[in-house]
């Protein structure tokens, strides 16, 4: 029997005794010749790469005042280039309604070139500049022109590379930072994460390098203050209107409304006599 015959006829046998798929199933892969035999393209391998845990579009789509609520202790997660994950636990939000909102920058319904995002579909980074060096994010909600700032997290991964990067933004002699300086505050928890306008009007549910997860443990009703928002100024009614929520007893929250919080206190006591 000539050599190449007697070569395809052993293939044949110990494929007949294997498990190995035929040929042409083999054909029907989608490989690389010479690099690697893993498949370029499959539905099995697209789901591995997604976040399975990611907090998804049903979850931003509704009212914003509903929406800062139920941000507090979700965690946000930002990935560098290089792999690095920060994770922060969010504490504290504050509302903007829209239009009717005096202190929002969508007030009146007026849309410009830099509150785009706040009238993007629920989900969308708002990121805006203050002073002219620092910059606050925000998460667009349901309603015309509503998103939901983002105050304060609790640091919970890669404090080291927060702290470094705090540390890079400030001014005069780096004093070593305490955990709870990191993030107490929509500008330093943008420099700890590294968030500056380029995230403006990014999807949170299809970014790749910021996305949030569900939070192990929400709170719950009696664990969430609803107070006034910070350096309101004079907005009339608004100034008061409380649409600041953060979770108490914690202790990364950048100003806390001792008053609101004796008088929830009160009212547990009462509650429980």
């Amino acid at each position: 029997m000539p050599r190449k015959r007697k070569l395809l006829a052993q293939l044949s046998a110990l494929q007949s005794k294997s498990s190995l798929p035929p040929f042409d199933a083999l054909e029907n892969l989608n490989v690389t010749p010479d690099r690697d035999s893993s498949p370029k393209s499959s539905k099995y391998f697209a789901a591995e790469k997604k976040n399975s845990s990611q907090l998804e579009s049903d979850f931003f789509n509704q009212p914003c005042i509903s929406l800062a609520k139920s941000l507090l202790g979700q965690i946000l997660v930002r990935r560098f280039p290089d792999g690095r994950e920060l994770r922060g636990r969010i504490v504290e939000t504050e509302a903007y309604l829209g239009g009717e909102d005096e202190a929002s920058h969508s007030k009146g319904g007026k849309q410009t070139q830099r509150n785009t995002a706040m009238f993007m579909k629920p989900g969308t980074l708002y990121v805006y500049q203050i002073y002219g060096i620092h910059f606050c994010m925000n998460i667009s909600s349901q309603g015309e022109g509503a998103a939901v700032l983002l105050r304060s997290l609790e640091p919970l991964e890669a404090l080291d590379v927060m702290r470094e990067l705090r540390s890079a933004a400030r001014k005069g002699p780096p004093k070593p930072l305490k955990d709870w300086q990191l993030c107490s505050g929509p500008a330093k928890l943008c420099q700890a994460f590294g968030i500056d306008k380029d995230f403006d009007q990014r999807d949170l549910t299809q970014d790749a390098a910021i996305w949030l997860v569900p939070g192990p443990e929400l709170p719950g009703e009696l664990d969430v203050v609803a107070t006034a928002r910070i350096g309101i100024g004079s907005r009339g009614e608004w100034t008061q209107k409380p649409l600041r929520f953060y979770l108490r007893g914690n202790k990364f929250v950048s100003v806390v409304d001792k008053k609101i919080e004796r008088e929830m206190a009160a009212l547990g006591s009462s509650s429980c006599s």
